[in-house]
Order: C-alpha cells, then sequence, then structure tokens
C-alpha cells in the first residue's frame, strides 16, 4: 500500500513553516530538503562573492540566502549558492521575502557549487541548466572541484552555450569581462 504525497502549490509552499531552520526547495510540488553544504562549498561560494564584489555592490549579492522560482512540469523553488541581481530585480524584491517569484525580473548571474554524488550532478548539471534557461538568466556558473573545473553557461537565444574551464585558464565571463580568476583559484579558495 503506498501514501499519496501531497503536492505543494508555490503559495502553500511560500507561506509553509515547519518551525525549524531547515531549507528546503520546492521540486515538481514537493519539499526536498537542503543538507548543510560542506565547508569546502561554502569557501568557494565565499571567495566568490569576495571576486564579485570587486564589480558589484554588497546589495546585489545574495549567497545562498535568496529563493528563486522556477518552472519545470511544475514550479519549482531553488536555492542558488550565489546570485547577482539586477537594480530592478533589487527594487522588486524590497519589502517581500526573499524570493525571486515569476513576475520579478531574472537575476544576471547563478552560481551553483556541486555537491559530492550523481543526485547532485544531475540536479546542477541537468535540471538547474534547463531551468535557468527557461528564467532567462545571462549567466550560469557550476563550480565543480570534484571533477576540477568551471562550466560556464551564457544564454544565447534562449539557450546555453557552454565554456569548460580547468587549470589556470582565465575564466571569460560576459557578466564580469574584467575578472581575473582561473579555475584553479577559485577551487583551491575550498582546500583547508
Amino acid at each position: 500500500m503506498t501514501t499519496a504525497v501531497k503536492k505543494l502549490t508555490l503559495e502553500e509552499y511560500l507561506a509553509y513553516d515547519d518551525g525549524t531552520d531547515t531549507k528546503y526547495e520546492l521540486v515538481d510540488g514537493e519539499l526536498v530538503e537542503m543538507p548543510p553544504e560542506s565547508d569546502r562549498n561554502n569557501l568557494i561560494s565565499l571567495y566568490l562573492l569576495s571576486q564579485f564584489l570587486k564589480f558589484v555592490p554588497i546589495q546585489l549579492i545574495r549567497h545562498k540566502d535568496t529563493e528563486l522560482v522556477v518552472i519545470g512540469s511544475r514550479t519549482r523553488v531553488r536555492l542558488p549558492d550565489l546570485m547577482i541581481l539586477t537594480q530592478e530585480l533589487l527594487e522588486a524584491m524590497a519589502l517581500g521575502r526573499a524570493t525571486i517569484t515569476p513576475d520579478m525580473p531574472s537575476p544576471v548571474m547563478v552560481v551553483e557549487v556541486v555537491s559530492p554524488g550523481k543526485v547532485n550532478e544531475d540536479r546542477d548539471y541537468r535540471y538547474k541548466r534547463s531551468e535557468y534557461a527557461a528564467r532567462g538568466i545571462p549567466e550560469y556558473w557550476i563550480v565543480d572541484a570534484q571533477k576540477a573545473q568551471i562550466t560556464l553557461l551564457t544564454l544565447v537565444d534562449g539557450l546555453y552555450e557552454e565554456s569548460v574551464f580547468q587549470g589556470t585558464e582565465t575564466i571569460q565571463s560576459v557578466i564580469f569581462p574584467a575578472l581575473d580568476l582561473t579555475a584553479d583559484l577559485v577551487l583551491a579558495a575550498g582546500q583547508v
């Protein structure tokens, strides 16, 4: 005998509170608990945040604290590791919950730091890739310490074009053309 799981709507998810500090993503109507990040992943995303601060004010950067509503077969809510907002998006979010809803502009950039395991790889490389493209996010970075690479996806005519950076190759960002970073520098930030 199987028990049917009630699928949450976006409105139900946004009102959901289980009385804990547990973070969730909404995937096809189901709550998916997000485990705490590894120290390595936290250090990598903080390092990138420190680099982006050279180009944008802190008010336009979000670090593991702002939800992004995307559309899949059902509504999904993601919690990216790092996002760069536009001024227009910042103003749209000014008085509400830290959630970017479908009626708001998209962030300019999203960064995901891949956690080990096939489920995490599939989520960041496959599902979020199509979700973020559909959301119109101009640049999506996938930072993968296990593969020692950074995959930079640039939105062109509604689809992402992929560039992979390893070692001492300089990362070529459309959003931050003056950024002087290599995959080695970014990944070394996660080493303790």
